[in-house]
């Protein structure tokens, strides 16, 4: 630990010297224009003349710059004027960039209007693609996506993962549960590793921010995000760098892509006042068919056909609700010439669909920038969140005790009310496997959580002179995550009987130190150089501690109420160093060559192999600024572009801080207390898992912009993984992580936008997306195949096949493929001899039935293997419309909620009654339950994800400068096969490697939201 804090205190050295530059700045007084000086003015308008307020307007090559104000007006001055001919520039986003030229002369002053043209295509878009380096995407080697959050006003996404939903391409984007606050996971070209996490990075205005997904009381494998602490009413844009070309600048955390978040700001004029609030319903879209045959078996002997009769109930209709939820949103921004702000407030709260569940979210969020003359500026923000939910567990994964788990296992010809007379809860469940009453999970059971969450950041600016930039930024996320639940005694559960009661508290604080310094010149008028280097210094810790009770008094919900009460705490620290160094040539405005080099530290791995060497090379060709293409192809193919990027990058995901040790548990036998061995040795040779990715794609413009068509194939070769090795009994160890796999993504992706109608009454703009990516696992040692807790052991990494396959049992058939049955007419599981990496040999006896020891083979992949997602805006007058669909073909999903409804104990679901009225031979569901291949489905589907509809006007009362009046929904429609609740769900959680895996997870609702946006 000492290695640690020795990195850590260096970052105050940094801070000293920083502050005594942002003292002197402010010493400093801000001089009027002298006689060397040319002073600039003018308006940004757009092409109907229209003022663009916040548009950027530079000149080119000085690294002098502003905003426009309200009115689409700036001032800027330009210095050592001697009468030579200047480019000034202006951009904003949406619109392409236009340059005019100007003279400027000593002393003197010159007017310009600068026109945009929209860039519904978003080729001039400038993106950042380091910590403090913005670019034109035409320049880019690498793909890159920007979702521009302020466009979209009208939407019920209440949380930054569902709104990124469809709208990047190369992205897997999957809500895995439908709770208030359920959990996203998103996967950028696939998974990178095996027992890490393939989670970008999240970077928030410069700062590294937490998404881990603790579930730090068991709710059944659902768990939140962190990203749900960010109001997306809050966002301006988010910008999704894909592949190991943007971890050579942003280091091995950067791994598996990076999501950079930018907030709003305060633009020059007057202050901006708005104002929105919506009303939300959330219902279920789907519920399962349940079993209304009127009778039961008598017992489960399958020569015994007697029938009791009973009466059915739905326990659906007494577990799921309609929720209600309300959003209010209020932000004033404006400033000065060299002073800006923003500040806004929000509050959500959202009931869930299951009854008694919600979520609710107050923040605040302030922003301020301060420039100093034209050599310096500052810019502080803060964000402070305090969120709570109210939880109903599912139990499923790891416990018994929850409501959809009860429903599943219920019997349900029994009344799952209370008794009305002694209000207790019958069982619901058979004596053999006993589960809980949904309903007393619902309404006696009290699970909630608490977060409070502070994220800032200190961003200095200093410009010492043209071309040069020295950026330092101070970032800070910390919060606190308290987790509670109680179940009172004398309830129904098959563990808790005697009642229990437990608190989690997670305490998180991470700080990062990024200094860069950028400088961009003119070599030759032909040739343009941007160099970059810069260094980080990061830090983070946890500290958990959970306590649990049982056997609870009859009054308290406290843990002291317990007799029986186990704690336990970890703590963690890590700390990162890195620094990177990046050239940058363009030549001839056509040609741009980029190499990178970076080297990154962590205190995660041993001393030998903590440093570690990451190089990066790409390059863009726009062929379309030839003289040949202009003259000759322009009017067909405006735009053309070719680039490639090759990179290489490591994972600091895979492993904890302290795994590469030999890790002893404390232990105490009566008063006295000791060490108990683990099972894991460890290793202090292991090293970052490599992954070297090579990407190529083409980006063109047909038909005068209207048509823009982005692809790109990529190649992700993963070494090194990190795996446990089994170890020989005598070694006295179970197993060690060591580097052993390989892991490879190989897929294309391909983005289409067009402009079908533009004219001045109606614009129509559509955004077709498509990703394919096949993903291998090899290198997994002894049987090749390493199991998942996860997904009760049916999930795997397998030899040959993707991360996450359904690894289990299947069929036993005859030679044509037909079912090979037993003599009673029962489907059976196949038999024989099991080979390695899910390989086997059929076995069969002299009868031609099966032989052997039950076999396995992978029977399902939960990867899709095509991603789509379509996008319609249609602007008319004052109405404007919005559609989105999207959606995932070609993968499996194992569906252990049939398996458990469709069995002859429980029976609950429709698919059992076919037994019951005789159609297949009485025991069929016993034996179809222990052969996994029956539940494997198809998991395809496309969603209504979107649908809006919008009026704006500008009503002349109190002040309003404009008004939006929408409709919107979100999950209206799923056109799918699957017989669940949801395809898209998965009751592991964000876990890595368990995808595809229903449980009983809480579906995703349907939900419609009527709201209002007003500006003052």
């Amino acid at each position: 630990m000492y290695l640690n804090l020795r990195w850590f205190n260096r970052l105050y050295h940094l801070k000293a010297v920083f502050l005594v530059f942002v003292m002197g700045l402010l010493a400093q007084k801000i001089t009027a224009q002298t006689s060397s000086e040319h002073l600039v003015k003018g308006t940004v308008t757009d092409l109907a003349g229209e003022p663009i307020p916040g548009a950027s307007v530079v000149v080119i090559g000085s690294g002098r710059g502003t905003l426009s104000g309200a009115n689409g007006q700036f001032s800027l001055t330009i210095s050592n004027a001697t009468g030579q001919s200047v480019a000034i520039q202006a951009s904003f986003v949406g619109y392409q960039n236009t340059t005019a030229q100007i003279k400027a002369d000593a002393g003197g002053s010159s007017t310009v209007t600068l026109q945009l043209k929209q860039d519904y295509l978003a080729l001039d878009e400038v993106v950042v693609t380091g910590t403090s380096v913005a670019t034109s995407k035409r320049q880019l080697g690498n793909a890159i996506s920007t979702v521009q959050v302020s466009n979209l006003p009208s939407t019920a996404s209440t949380s930054i993962d569902q709104l990124l939903t469809g709208k990047v391409s190369g992205a897997q984007i999957t809500q895995n549960s439908g709770n208030p606050a359920g959990g996203i996971s998103i996967r950028l070209r696939g998974p990178s590793t095996i027992v890490g996490s393939s989670d970008p990075l999240y970077i928030v205005d410069g700062v590294i921010v937490n998404n881990s997904s603790p579930e730090i009381i068991d709710l059944g494998g659902y768990a939140q995000n962190r990203l749900v602490d960010i109001n997306p009413s809050d966002i301006e844009r988010i910008e999704v760098i894909k592949g190991a070309a943007a971890a050579a600048i942003y280091g091995s955390r950067a791994n598996n892509g990076v999501v950079q978040i930018f907030t709003k700001r305060g633009k020059e004029g007057k202050p901006q006042v708005e104002f929105s609030t919506q009303l939300r319903m959330n219902e279920i879209r789907k519920t399962l068919p349940y079993n209304t045959v009127p009778f039961r078996f008598a017992n489960t002997t399958a020569s015994d056909l007697t029938t009791v009769p009973v009466e059915r109930y739905d326990y659906q209709d007494k577990i799921f609700r309609k929720g209600i939820g309300t959003e209010n949103y209020l932000s004033v921004s404006g400033g000065t010439g060299s002073t800006q702000y923003f500040f806004s407030a929000s509050n959500l709260y959202n009931q869930g669909i299951i009854d008694k569940t919600d979520f609710s979210r107050n923040g605040a969020r302030l922003r301020i920038q301060q420039r100093f003359g034209e050599k310096a500026s500052l810019s502080i923000g803060s964000n402070y969140t305090y969120s709570t939910s109210h939880e109903v567990p599912n139990g499923g994964i790891n416990e018994a005790y929850g409501a959809l788990t009860g429903f599943i296992f219920a019997n349900n010809f029994i009344n799952p009310d209370p008794d009305p007379a002694t209000g207790i809860y019958p069982s619901t469940a058979p004596s053999v496997v006993r589960r809980t009453n949904p309903l007393e999970a619902i309404n006696r059971f009290k699970f909630s959580q608490r977060i409070s969450r502070y994220i800032g950041d200190v961003q200095l600016v200093i410009t010492p002179f043209a071309g040069l930039s020295l950026n330092y930024t101070l970032g800070i996320d910390t919060y606190s995550q308290v987790a509670q639940g109680y179940i009172p005694p004398n309830n129904t559960t098959p563990t808790y009987n005697q009642g229990y009661a437990r608190r989690g508290d997670l305490n998180v604080f991470q700080i990062n130190n990024d200094l860069n310094l950028s400088y961009q010149t003119h070599i030759a008028d032909w040739l343009e150089s941007t160099t970059g280097l810069g260094g980080t210094i990061q830090y983070d810790r946890s500290y958990l501690t959970g306590i649990t009770a049982q056997q609870l008094g009859t009054f308290g919900e406290t843990i002291n109420n317990g007799s029986n009460i186990v704690a336990s705490e970890t703590r963690t620290e890590r700390a990162i160093m890195g620094a990177f160094v990046q050239q940058t040539f363009g030549i001839a405005q056509k040609l741009f060559i980029t190499g990178a080099a970076r080297v990154d530290g962590s205190s995660v791995y041993g001393i030998n192999n903590r440093w570690q060497f990451f190089p990066k090379v790409s390059g863009s060709y726009i062929l379309s600024e030839e003289k040949f293409w202009k003259d000759n192809l322009a009017d067909i193919v405006s735009s053309f572009k070719i680039r490639a990027a090759w990179g290489q990058s490591g994972n600091l995901t895979a492993i904890g801080a302290y795994d590469r040790f030999t890790n002893y548990a404390s232990a105490s036998v009566g008063s006295l207390v000791g060490y108990t061995a683990p099972l894991t040795l460890g290793n202090f040779d292991v090293k970052p898992e490599r992954q070297t990715e090579f990407e190529f794609g083409v980006d063109l413009a047909l038909v005068k912009d209207r048509i823009g068509i982005e692809f790109s194939h990529f190649k992700k070769d993963v070494k090194d993984l990190i795996l446990n090795r089994t170890l020989a009994p005598s070694s006295g160890y179970n197993n060690r992580f060591i580097n052993v796999g390989t892991m490879t993504n190989s897929g294309f992706e391909i983005q289409l936008k067009l402009v079908p109608l533009q004219t001045k009454a109606v614009k129509w703009n559509s955004t077709f997306s498509y990703t394919h990516n096949k993903n291998v696992v090899n290198g997994v040692e002894g049987n090749g195949v390493l199991p998942f807790a996860g997904g009760f052991g049916q999930v795997a990494a397998v030899n040959g096949y993707p991360l996450g396959a359904f690894y289990s049992t299947f069929f036993a058939r005859k030679a044509d493929g037909s079912l090979l049955l037993t003599a009673a007419g029962l489907p059976q599981r196949e038999l024989g001899t099991q080979g390695a990496n899910g390989t086997y040999t059929v076995g069969r006896n002299d009868n031609g039935q099966p032989t052997g020891t039950v076999l396995s083979k992978v029977i399902g992949n939960p990867n899709p293997k095509h991603i789509i997602s379509w996008i319609n805006e249609v602007e008319w007058k004052q109405f404007s419309f919005r559609m989105q669909w999207d959606g995932m073909l070609g993968y499996d999903i194992f569906n252990f909620t049939k398996r458990v409804g469709d069995r002859d104990l429980y029976g609950g679901l429709k698919g059992y009654e076919p037994e019951l009225r005789g159609e297949v031979p009485k025991g069929t569901s016993a034996a179809l339950f222990s052969i996994f291949e029956n539940w494997i489905e198809d998991g395809s589907f496309v969603k209504l994800r979107e649908l809006s509809v919008s009026y704006s006007l500008k009503p002349k009362v109190l002040g309003i400068q404009g008004m939006r009046i929408f409709v919107a929904g979100r999950n209206l429609l799923s056109i799918d096969n699957y017989s669940g609740y949801d395809p898209e769900t998965n009751a592991a959680g964000q876990t890595n490697a368990v995808r595809g895996f229903d449980f009983v997870e809480v579906p995703i609702p349907r939900t419609y939201a009527i709201g209002v946006n007003v500006k003052f």
